[in-house]
C-alpha cells in the first residue's frame, strides 16, 4: 500500500511538471511572437517617418499613412477643433429688408427746395422716380416727390432732406423680406430644374400626341417660371432702393419770423382791396365779352333810325304836291 501510494504520488507530481513545463513552453512562444510583431511595426513606422512623401511612390503602406493623417485634420476641421490652421469663419446670412419713409416739409421756395431734393437724391447714388408740382395761385406751388437712394445711404438722405426746411410729419417703416427672398430664389431654381426635365423629355418624344402635351406644359411651368422671376426682380429692386415720399409745401402767411401772425386792419385792408380789384376786373372782362353786341346792337339801331327818316319823307311829299297845283293864279 505503501508502494502503490507513493507510485501515485510520485505520477501526480510528473503529471504536473509535465504541465508546467507546456505551459511555461506556451507563454515562452507568445511572448517572442508578440515582441517580434512589434518591432517589426516599430521599423515600418521607422520607414514610413523617414520615407519621403512624393505621390504614390512609398507603396501602399506610406499612401493609407498620408490620407489617414488627411482624415483626421479633416475630422478634426469638421468637429470644429483646429489642425494646424484656424478654420475660415462662415460668412454671415444676407438680410433683405424694404426701408420706405414719408416727410412733410415747409419752406420758403419749393422751387429751390425741389432742385435741392432732387440734388441729395442723385449724390447719394439715387434717382427721382416721380415729381408732381402744382400751383396754387400766382405766388405758392406745392411738389411731391418720390425719390429712391440705395439703402446704406437712407439716413444720411432723411436727414439732409428733414433739415431742409420746417419739418411738419415724419414716418418710416422697415420691413424684413429674407424669407420670402430665399423662398423665391428656392423656387426659381425648382422651376428651372423642371423646365429642363420638360425640353429633355420634348427631345425624346416620337409621338405628336405626346409632343402636343409636353409643349403645353413646358408653356405652364415657364410662365410660372417668368412670375417668379418677375417677383425676384421687384424684390431685389425695392431691397436695394429704398423709398422717400416727400411733399413740400410753401407757409400759409409768414412774417419775418417765418411765424404766421393774427389776421388785423391791414390785412383786412388788403383783402378789400384785393375783392375790388378782382371786380373790376371781371367788369372788364364781361364788358370786353358784351362789347361786340353792344356795338353791333348800336349800328343796327343807326340803320334802323336812318330808314324810318327816309321813309317819313317820301309820305310826306306826295301830301303836298295838290295844294300847290290848285292855288289860283294873281
Amino acid at each position: 500500500m505503501d508502494v502503490d501510494s507513493r507510485t501515485d504520488r510520485s505520477f501526480v507530481r510528473g503529471r504536473a511538471a509535465l504541465a508546467a513545463g507546456v505551459l511555461g513552453l506556451l507563454l515562452a512562444v507568445g511572448g517572442c511572437g508578440a515582441s517580434g510583431d512589434s518591432s517589426a511595426g516599430n521599423e515600418k513606422a521607422a520607414d514610413g517617418k523617414a520615407a519621403p512623401r512624393e505621390g504614390f511612390a512609398d507603396g501602399p503602406d506610406g499612401a493609407g499613412a498620408d490620407e489617414g493623417r488627411a482624415a483626421s485634420s479633416a475630422g478634426e476641421r469638421a468637429d470644429g477643433k483646429p489642425s494646424g490652421s484656424k478654420a475660415a469663419p462662415k460668412p454671415a446670412a444676407a438680410t433683405h429688408v424694404i426701408r420706405t419713409a414719408t416727410l412733410s416739409v415747409e419752406v420758403r421756395s419749393v422751387p429751390k427746395a425741389v432742385a435741392a431734393a432732387r440734388g441729395v437724391a442723385e449724390g447719394a447714388g439715387g434717382l427721382v422716380a416721380t415729381e408732381n408740382t402744382e400751383r396754387l395761385d400766382d405766388t405758392y406751388e406745392t411738389s411731391h416727390l418720390v425719390l429712391r437712394v440705395p439703402q446704406d445711404r437712407f439716413q444720411e438722405v432723411l436727414r439732409e432732406l428733414a433739415g431742409s426746411g420746417k419739418l411738419l410729419s415724419r414716418t418710416s417703416n422697415a420691413k424684413d423680406v429674407t424669407d420670402q427672398v430665399v423662398d423665391v430664389d428656392s423656387r426659381i431654381a425648382t422651376q428651372r430644374a423642371s423646365v429642363a426635365r420638360v425640353r429633355e423629355l420634348m427631345d425624346r418624344a416620337e409621338k405628336i400626341s405626346d409632343v402636343v402635351a409636353l409643349e403645353g406644359e413646358l408653356s405652364s411651368r415657364q410662365s410660372d417660371l417668368e412670375s417668379l422671376l418677375a417677383q425676384q426682380s421687384s424684390l431685389k429692386d425695392r431691397t436695394s432702393l429704398a423709398t422717400i415720399t416727400l411733399d413740400l409745401t410753401p407757409p400759409d402767411a409768414p412774417d419775418d419770423d417765418g411765424r404766421e401772425e393774427d389776421a388785423g386792419f391791414l390785412d383786412a385792408l388788403g383783402g378789400g382791396w384785393g375783392a375790388f380789384v378782382t371786380l373790376l376786373r371781371w367788369v372788364a372782362v364781361a364788358f370786353g365779352a358784351a362789347l361786340p353786341f353792344l356795338l353791333t346792337g348800336a349800328l343796327a339801331l343807326l340803320v334802323w333810325r336812318a330808314l324810318r327818316r327816309r321813309g317819313a319823307a317820301r309820305t310826306a311829299a306826295p301830301a303836298g304836291t295838290p295844294e300847290k297845283e290848285g292855288t289860283p293864279a294873281p
